[in-house]
């Protein structure tokens, strides 16, 4: 028997890397909507009163990037002139060129392809890179209960803003959970920070007590809860001064708090503002989709899935399993299998998941995993059956 603490922190939409991570998206779909083979690497930057939108996208569509790029700012909740920072006085900066024809080449017509006169050619990687997917069997929606829960504390702290239950919040926030675990298995919460911008002139105790009675309690269930438990609500006494006006924000500058809460690896990619030829993105959805069916299957407890990938290169260069000890079958019949019931080419990837639609501006705030409110392709779990039948052969 052993305990260990592990913690994964989350932030809210109005954080303000999130609101870049949104606003990169929004673009994305809203290039998509019209034309689904877009190819977009959308870069945003936010600081005092500007934003900055730069990268490459070529696209048959035709965007209003300032009109969109405030209208998110607006759904996020920067909305007042009294936060230093609003959708209807910010300043907005554009800097958008063609993807390179070098790039192009290769993700045109991959490398396994080239040279036949078939005229049908498979679509090549958009990078190099590693990629992860991971699942366990700690939750209902195979992800590790930290991440889980901070992401639910971040998404509970704007639901109430919006809805005017604590009507002092302002859009900045950040959650964070510490988790003991005794002899593997999740046994207790054992502190919750959360950290939230609000009006002036309100005070600690009353901050304190709602977010207590309003966001913690409505979210972390009561077993989990004992007398130790640890909060940490605004630590620093007071946070007035939140989003682009405290902080600079950039896209793709929360990878970990986008996957698996530093449980699993990571190999380093982001995800916002990259179409689905972008490996980063498309397959790592892929490497969840595929993780978590084969925990949803029975074949192992835990499961993380790396995919390697050159550029212009179709297929993945290495698949690896690793159940870390907890598979019922060999690893490597894990993998032979996982090889068998998923394709993980790009083309493959994409008809998969159906990943050429407006669905992205749902993943760049509160995970792009583990989600039981926008019934993403890559977290269904229909495949169990094929899995289990493969691992029967």
């Amino acid at each position: 028997m052993y305990k260990k603490l592990f913690t994964s922190e989350s932030v809210t939409e109005g954080h303000p890397d999130k609101l870049c991570d949104q606003i990169s998206d929004a673009i994305l779909d809203a290039y998509l909507e019209i034309d689904s083979m877009s190819r977009v690497a959308c870069e945003v930057v936010s600081s005092s009163s500007f934003v900055i939108v730069t990268g490459e996208i070529t696209s048959t569509a035709h965007i209003d990037i300032d009109s969109l790029v405030r209208t998110t700012i607006k759904d996020i909740g920067y909305t007042k002139p009294e936060y230093g920072f609003d959708y209807n006085t910010c300043s907005i900066f554009s800097s958008i060129k063609k993807q390179s024809p070098d790039i192009a080449m290769g993700v045109n017509n991959a490398l396994e392809s080239r040279g036949e006169s078939s005229g049908s050619h498979l679509m090549g990687a958009g990078d190099q890179g590693i990629i992860f997917g991971y699942a366990c069997n700690q939750t209902d929606t195979y992800m590790p209960m930290p991440i889980m829960l901070a992401h639910k504390l971040a998404k509970r702290l704007s639901d109430v803003r919006k809805a005017g239950l604590i009507s002092y919040l302002r859009p900045d926030g950040k959650t964070q959970v510490t988790v003991e675990y005794d002899d593997g298995k999740a046994a207790r919460v054992d502190t919750i920070v959360v950290s939230t911008q609000h009006d002036p002139d309100i005070d600690h105790k009353t901050i304190e007590n709602d977010i207590i009675e309003h966001v913690i309690k409505n979210i972390i269930p009561k077993e989990l809860i004992d007398e130790n438990t640890k909060y940490y609500i605004n630590p620093t006494g007071q946070f007035i001064i939140g989003g682009p006006v405290g902080d600079a924000g950039l896209t793709g500058r929360k990878i970990i708090v986008d996957t698996y809460g530093g449980y699993a690896r990571h190999g380093g990619g982001a995800f916002s503002g990259k179409d689905p030829s972008k490996v980063d993105r498309s397959a790592a959805y892929a490497a969840r989709y595929a993780a978590k069916n084969v925990v949803a299957a029975g074949l192992a407890d835990i499961c993380e899935l790396q995919l390697g990938y050159a550029i212009g290169v179709a297929h993945p260069v290495s698949i690896m399993v690793d159940t870390f000890g907890t598979g019922k079958i060999d690893e490597t019949k894990i993998a032979k299998i996982i090889s068998e019931v998923f394709d993980f080419t790009p083309d493959g990837i994409v008809n998969m998941l159906n990943l050429r639609r407006p669905i992205y501006r749902n993943t760049a705030s509160y995970g792009h995993f583990g989600r039981e409110d926008c019934n993403f392709t890559w977290e269904e779990t229909d495949k169990v059956n094929e899995l289990i039948k493969l691992s029967k052969i």
